[in-house]
């Protein structure tokens, strides 16, 4: 296909599931079990029913007109615990000891998950190829796999936020994280993936206050950690292959309806857009959370921002009116020619979704590839 830095559209992965799909996972794994659904999770009658509304989910996405196609998250539990799953040392947990939490616009709050290390971390095979290869056996267009990122395991461990498994030796950490990633990299590398994206949030989180205290009060420095899960985005995708194209989406957290964080991107942006060697960069734009468009001014050339001005939260249908005159807005601060449109977000980043029907999700996808068009004939 043409250069993706030419595709001024895309959508971050996750889609809703739909109701036959989710009656059968939980009649066969039970997704309201008391662990979250973390436990078993190989069932072959399963794969064939997750099989069907994949092709259906591929279809809805090239009706609408999108270049890089997913598989919606239609095999995971969530956007990012399969991955850890997947690897020797992770296990992650809903009974942690974190303090923070998750809120919605009505202020409830939810407990956030958390990872304890039990061991030193290893890889033991790629938890995505499969799915890649029948992703890639049912789209003729571009399939595109995404990724939690690394930090995720580090601002989100338990243990007393401490690295017992590691002796409290962050370097050793780091070299086994960098590396288990780089071993899935390249395995989906050679399964003909040319498509990637990294859904990193924690970056973003350290962009809040609130989040920038909790990191104070673990003994970590705010502006040392930023520098530190920069460069550790940077080296898990150093050695991809030359015509991988890597995105990297930012965003503040959404959990049927809940998030983590709020503030704009000014703390990281110039580091982000210009240390991490991503392509493109995903970002969440739909609310005042999100901040101004100011930081889009380190945005280098030769790479693209794509912004997050549609929602997933919510069923309503922004106007493309107000969508171009937001774009106008983002122009007086990148070149027009290295933006483009998006969802802020997925729209099920675990297998219950948001509060949106099918049918809205399709909407809003036609809208983010039909707007872009205009803007960008």
């Amino acid at each position: 296909m043409s250069d993706p830095r030419n595709v001024h559209f895309d959508h971050v992965g996750s889609l809703l599931r739909p109701q036959p799909l989710f009656a059968a996972r939980e009649r066969l794994l039970g997704v309201h079990d008391t662990d979250h659904n973390l436990g078993a999770h190989d069932n072959a009658e399963l794969r064939a029913i997750e099989d069907a509304h994949i092709r259906e989910v591929v279809q809805l996405q090239e009706d609408a007109g999108l270049q890089f196609i997913t598989d919606g998250d239609f095999r995971r539990r969530s956007w990012w615990t399969d991955f850890f799953m997947s690897l020797d040392g992770p296990r992650v947990t809903y009974a942690g000891k974190s303090p923070l939490t998750l809120i919605n616009a009505k202020g409830e709050t939810r407990p956030r998950p958390t990872v304890s290390i039990t061991k030193r971390i290893s890889w033991k095979g790629s938890v995505n190829v499969a799915s890649f290869k029948f992703l890639q056996s049912v789209t003729k267009r571009a399939p595109k796999v995404t990724l939690p990122p690394p930090t995720m395991i580090h601002f989100q461990r338990d243990d007393n936020y401490g690295l017992k498994a590691y002796g409290d030796d962050a370097d050793l950490f780091w070299d086994d994280l960098i590396r288990v990633y780089r071993q899935e990299i390249a395995a989906l590398a050679a399964a003909g993936c040319r498509q990637l994206q990294i859904d990193e949030c924690n970056l973003v989180m350290l962009c809040d206050t609130r989040h920038q205290a909790f990191v104070r009060s673990r003994g970590e420095d705010p502006e040392a950690l930023i520098n530190k899960y920069v460069w550790v985005m940077n080296e898990i995708i150093r050695e991809r292959p030359k015509d991988m194209f890597v995105r990297m989406h930012m965003c503040r957290g959404n959990l049927t309806g809940f998030w983590s964080a709020e503030g704009g991107y000014e703390p990281i942006a110039e580091r982000v857009f210009n240390q991490i060697g991503a392509d493109a960069f995903l970002m969440e734009y739909d609310t005042a959370r999100a901040g101004d468009f100011r930081p889009l001014r380190f945005l280098p050339k030769g790479k693209i921002a794509l912004l997050g001005l549609v929602t997933t939260k919510v069923p309503d249908l922004e106007q493309p009116d107000h969508l171009r005159r937001r774009l106008d807005e983002a122009a007086k601060f990148a070149d027009i020619a290295q933006l483009g449109l998006c969802p802020q977000c997925g729209f099920s980043s675990n297998v219950f979704g948001n509060s949106l029907t099918i049918e809205d999700e399709r909407k809003k996808l036609a809208l983010v590839v039909d707007t872009a068009n205009s803007v960008w004939r």
